[in-house]
């Protein structure tokens, strides 16, 4: 089952289980966040992805500069283990990582999790991949991807019980857009997928099939 099938189960039980004036609006802040100029202003394919020096989950710091030298680097940004469709997508970029990994490139996860938070979601989800904390979401703001999650919004999270601060820290309601990328050796973004919609990803199978073609090419 692709990522975009399993997607649709989850919105399926959205629909059936979270009352229809949450759904509501959930849907009014996503479509103000796609009316912004904030996924116009994204880094684009052909522009030099800006450098992070990060830590993991246990401490240790990774850069992209270091990272590039041994081939391409993918780059996923995810907000939170809270998010189920970010489950989903850490989840399939797993199960395609022997292949990233036989196309010559590495794969890292960027989250505004802090260190403890990011460590169970790497349990969770079985992963074997980096997933670098990005504290406060300075380095996705960097790239322009960052928004603040609405005052209303954050209350119906903890109504439902998504605690974003027990994740993020004290006080911490900014996330990352929906943002894939491939970086070359060079620093160029190869690959840019960039959507205001948290219920949109790329296909990790389709970032696979990129890495393939441009190791061809």
């Amino acid at each position: 089952m692709s990522l975009a099938e399993k997607i649709n189960e989850i919105n399926e039980e959205v629909r059936v289980n979270i009352p229809v004036d949450i759904q509501a609006v959930m849907a009014e802040a996503t479509q103000t966040l796609s009316e912004s100029d904030l996924v116009s202003n994204a880094p684009k394919a052909g522009d030099t992805m800006k450098n992070f020096t990060l830590p993991n989950a246990l401490g240790e710091e990774r850069s992209l500069d270091t990272l590039r030298e041994i081939g391409p680097v993918v780059v996923t940004f995810y907000r939170g283990g809270w998010c189920p469709y970010c489950n989903l997508e850490l989840r399939a970029y797993q199960h395609v990582l022997s292949d990233i990994t036989a196309a010559g490139a590495s794969l890292v996860a960027i989250t505004p999790e802090l260190p403890d938070a990011s460590l169970s979601t790497i349990e969770k989800n079985g992963l074997g991949f980096e997933v670098l904390t990005d504290e406060n979401s300075n380095y996705a703001r960097k790239l322009g991807l960052v928004f603040t999650l609405p005052e209303e919004l954050q209350a119906i999270y903890t109504r439902l019980g998504l605690h974003l601060e027990k994740h993020n820290g004290q006080g911490q309601f900014d996330l990352p857009l929906v943002a894939t990328f491939i970086v070359g050796v060079d620093g160029t973004i190869l690959s840019a997928f960039v959507d205001a919609d948290y219920r949109v990803r790329k296909e990790p199978s389709e970032i696979v099939e990129e890495l393939k073609l441009k190791r061809k090419g």
